[in-house]
């Protein structure tokens, strides 16, 4: 299927000139003078990009976004803009835009960024393609259980940009995860039989970082009695991942900033380019386009990291998978410990599902280990207690989330446990706003 590029300007001549550029680099392309009109052509079925001004009548170009967004979120949106303003960038990478260009750019510019986000949506569709025709089936589930639409949409992307060759950024808070999403990435792309070289930013020695990362010559700094191959050269091939990135020092950014683009090193001590053949992936706890606003990060990395973002949630946005996480959290401590399985009540996976978890499944996964050692485990918050009609529908909610994963989503066994009829089960699930694809659906479900 032929690709196409769909351009979007309200400035006549700069459409047409931008069009016929294109046009000359051999990249198909559409033009339209406003959002409306190409909105219509802008979804799942597009085997395309986007380029849209920001500044126009009527729909402006972050509203395209979000639309765009709304309808496929792997759809990759370049933006342009006239205005030099750094904060509408930051606002841009954060609500999901491939890229953001700043009027005059050059044409190769644009071109070479076309090209990225085209291969990169044809990974995409061709791997829609595939499991719509093939049922393929991976382990990404069993890494990453859930059927919250938080985590179904997670793995949704996972499985999209993790065959690609896109850098990519992933967040979320402390305890998440998200070097699982790092590891499965690596897994599913064609680097996977190659290294996967972790390296924690927040730890690195500062006086030894550069010779950590890129490596040395002898004599490069006393005491460098022989040459060093660096981390980075270590990955050759693989993957790179850069945990918590936000803690690097904004000297070493700007090194690691031209190894993106140039994907080459230099040894300490050495003015020889090495060629890096690797992936890079970062994760932050913390919001970077918060810290490139303060001055702490700097933009231009994170807009070279921000290819493709993946928005790891915290346990607390999706209560509902607490029991069907602990559950299999609770299985592997008792593998890892040598001990026999114990199978937790629906009243204590209720409990479970309506506390907080701030420390995430690094939490829970604690709390599982205390459960299957027969240790005390389950400790008071002290916070005060709520009204009783929330409680209350908290606890049915929670007891109903419980036994739903107690029962592997069986639905028989589900509504006769909790001695209900079938539609009130639904009913009630609908009420605390439990996704109905929890339930499993046919003969199977009855049996």
């Amino acid at each position: 299927m032929m690709q196409t590029v769909l351009l979007i300007d309200d400035d006549a001549q700069m459409r047409r000139s931008t069009e016929q550029a294109l046009d000359l680099a051999g990249l198909p392309v559409r033009a339209f003078a406003s959002a409306e009109e190409a909105l219509a052509l802008a979804g799942p079925g597009l085997n395309g990009v986007v380029v849209s001004d920001i500044r126009m009548p009527g729909m402006d170009g972050m509203t395209l976004l979000q639309r765009l967004a709304e309808v496929d979120r792997d759809l990759p949106v370049i933006l342009i803009t006239g205005h030099a303003e750094v904060s509408l960038a930051v606002e841009a990478m954060r609500r999901g835009a491939y890229d953001f260009l700043e009027k005059p750019f050059a044409t190769q510019d644009l071109v070479a960024v076309l090209r990225r986000a085209l291969e990169l949506r044809a990974l995409v569709m061709e791997n829609r393609r595939l499991r719509a025709v093939a049922g393929q089936r991976d382990d990404i589930e069993a890494r990453l259980p859930g059927r919250s639409a938080a985590m179904t949409d997670l793995r949704r992307l996972l499985r999209s940009i993790g065959p690609s060759e896109a850098d990519t950024l992933i967040t979320g808070p402390t305890g998440v995860g998200k070097e699982v999403v790092a590891r499965a990435m690596h897994d599913l792309s064609p680097r996977a039989g190659k290294p996967f070289i972790a390296i924690n930013c927040a730890a690195l020695p500062e006086a030894l970082i550069e010779s950590e990362l890129f490596g040395h010559e002898a004599g490069a700094f006393p005491g460098a009695l022989r040459p060093r191959f660096g981390r980075f050269e270590h990955a050759r091939g693989g993957t790179i991942l850069l945990d918590e990135i936000g803690s690097m020092p904004l000297e070493l950014q700007a090194k690691l900033l031209r190894v993106l683009q140039e994907r080459v090193i230099t040894r300490l001590g050495s003015n020889d380019p090495v060629a890096l053949d690797v992936r890079f992936i970062a994760t932050s706890k913390v919001d970077l386009a918060g810290e490139v606003a303060a001055g702490r990060f700097r933009a231009d990395l994170f807009y070279r990291l921000n290819v493709a973002i993946l928005r790891v949630p915290p346990v607390s946005a999706r209560r509902e998978d607490v029991p069907t996480l602990f559950l299999q959290l609770s299985r592997e401590a008792a593998a890892r410990h040598g001990v026999e399985d114990r199978v937790p009540s629906p009243e204590l996976l209720a409990d479970l599902a309506g506390r907080d978890w701030p420390g995430n499944v690094r939490e829970l996964r604690n709390a599982a280990d205390r459960f299957v050692l027969g240790l005390d485990w389950m400790e008071s918050g002290g916070e005060e207690s709520p009204r009783l009609a929330d409680r209350v529908a908290g606890f049915e909610r929670n007891v109903i989330a419980g036994a739903i994963a107690a029962h592997g989503g069986h639905l028989r066994r589900v509504y006769e446990s909790l001695g209900i009829s079938r539609k009130t089960l639904y009913e009630k699930m609908q009420k605390h706003g439990l996704d109905r694809k929890l339930i499993l659906e046919g003969d199977e479900a009855e049996g």
